[in-house]
């Protein structure tokens, strides 16, 4: 039988299982790259995260999972200030969690320790951010976002240690950025950057920063964080008013196309001085950026709101995005980050809970396209976010449709 006479999840299961076979072995590490290997996005880390799921699953040996764990873990572990959900203790604890996610205790011993630094890097980094905000200075993305920031680092204390204190502090966090800044007379959203979207400081149209909308950097990945923790019956005082602020500020920002309503990536301060947008209109539907991305994280507040009007607005976006045939061939690649297997694992999650059958509608087409581009190498290397390994957890998805076992997503706060 050829591949293209055989069901989608009978061709996805085979996708899925040829690239992990292809990501089985580690190869060696040169010294001066060991570092690297404890990187969730790029490294190791990332690869054991796609055969601890499918160990979980009964498609892969534990084994595998086990010697791609021992290369993250082969260079001190970090938790100075770079650590967080996607590198150093934060990203190692995040998988050894996600390995425990069948109640073994399999690596109970080593959580002890990693979850002990964790917990300890959250308070000095959420200890520096008060700091700055009490001398009235402007963030950076990497404080906040969920690649490098507390956003990243609560999406993991939320799904594997939600009783701890160091979350409670990271919401109120949360809240506390949500809050106006006065800059210069001004008064600015608190999570308005001093640089520009790339994390430098730019002398022309970034001179006074900007405000950055996206799931992987800008405020959608705060205001995810604060959905599903309310959605779990988790709240700190001030949590509905930062939710209201965030969806109040998206809702000024939204965009009518003839499609759908979009959301530009980010503002610069002319732009939110004369309110209106250079973007010419929605690029490519990802989860770091795109329209996915940002329904989801809205459709989770309306959700953890009860705000039926706000859920129906992100459901309808998201809907109207994936019916533009234009968006989608904007869509250029298979990675999780900007890519195709992001794009279909933010959708199914927003297809389950979603009120209309519209997105679900949708999900042999996504996955049609993701097929007929996944094949192995197709990504950046072997890693989570722009490789092999979160191309084949997608895949992982599309043949079993069940929710994952490690609820891996939850490193990408759609779930």
């Amino acid at each position: 039988m050829s591949p293209l006479t055989r069901s989608p999840s009978a061709t996805a299961h085979t996708a899925a299982a040829q690239l992990a076979h292809l990501l089985a072995v580690p190869p060696p590490t040169p010294t001066e790259r060991r570092w690297r290997a404890q990187s969730l996005a790029e490294g190791a880390a990332g690869i054991a995260l796609l055969h601890v799921e499918r160990a979980h699953a009964g498609l892969g040996g534990w084994d595998t999972a086990h010697a791609w764990l021992k290369v993250a873990a082969q260079a001190d572990i970090s938790a100075a200030a770079n650590a967080g959900l996607y590198f150093g203790a934060p990203a190692l604890a995040f998988i050894l969690h996600a390995a425990d996610a069948d109640g073994s205790g399999r690596y109970a011993r080593a959580l002890i320790a990693l979850d002990s630094s964790v917990v300890a890097l959250t308070h000095r980094r959420i200890d520096q951010a008060c700091a700055r905000t009490d001398r009235g200075e402007l963030p950076g993305l990497r404080e906040f976002d969920v690649i490098s920031g507390l956003s990243g680092i609560g999406a993991h204390l939320l799904a594997h240690t939600p009783g701890n204190d160091a979350l409670e502090r990271v919401l109120a966090y949360l809240v506390r950025l949500t809050e106006p800044l006065r800059i210069d007379g001004e008064a600015l959203a608190g999570w308005w950057t001093g640089h520009d979207p790339h994390f430098t400081t730019s002398p022309d149209d970034y001179r006074s920063g900007h405000g950055n909308f996206g799931m992987a950097h800008g405020i959608a990945g705060p205001l995810a964080l604060l959905a599903l923790a309310r959605r779990q019956g988790i709240a700190v005082d001030g949590h509905l008013d930062a939710i209201e602020r965030i969806c109040a500020w998206l809702a000024t920002w939204r965009q009518d196309h003839d499609a759908a309503p979009w959301w530009p990536q980010w503002i610069t301060h002319d732009e939110r001085r004369t309110g209106r947008v250079s973007q010419p209109g929605p690029l490519r539907p990802s989860w770091c950026y795109g329209t996915p991305g940002l329904a989801r994280a809205q459709q989770l507040a309306g959700i953890a709101t009860g705000d039926t009007s706000r859920q129906q607005i992100a459901e309808e976006a998201l809907a109207g995005c994936l019916s533009d045939p234009r968006q989608l061939g904007r869509i250029i690649d298979t990675s999780l980050c900007h890519g195709r297997a992001g794009l279909l694992q933010t959708v199914w999650r927003a297809a389950a809970d979603a009120a209309t059958p519209m997105i679900a509608a949708r999900l042999p087409h996504l996955t049609d396209l993701l097929l007929q581009h996944a094949r192995p190498g197709a990504g950046e290397g072997g890693g989570l976010l722009e490789g092999d390994a979160g191309l084949a957890l997608a895949l992982h998805t599309a043949a079993h449709g069940g929710t994952p076992v490690s609820d891996w997503d939850a490193c990408l706060l759609i779930a």
